[in-house]
């Protein structure tokens, strides 16, 4: 049982950081955000990713034109999964 909900907990950190990455790489290409994708990849991830702009911005952490909160969502993720996985094991 507990297997289940660690590969489901995987699972979904899995699809959450790939989302994480396709708006990234879509972003780049794509600037319209009436777009379809890009209003569902920014409607998925923006809740993930606004709580560590606001850090940084609130840290007064400069980061120019780079966005540096996927970054700090993807270890947010990593970290968050591996303290949930050890809690189940």
């Amino acid at each position: 049982m507990n297997y289940m909900i660690i590969r489901t907990i995987d699972i979904f950190v899995d699809v959450v950081k790939y989302l994480i990455i396709a708006r990234i790489l879509v972003g780049l290409f794509l600037r319209d955000t009436r777009h379809p994708v890009m209003n569902f990849l920014y409607q998925v991830t923006e809740p993930i990713l606004e709580p560590f702009r606001r850090l940084l911005y609130k840290l007064n952490i400069d980061t120019g034109m780079f966005d540096f909160s996927p970054i700090l969502a993807f270890l947010a993720l990593e970290l968050i999964e591996k303290i949930i996985i050890g809690i189940l094991l």
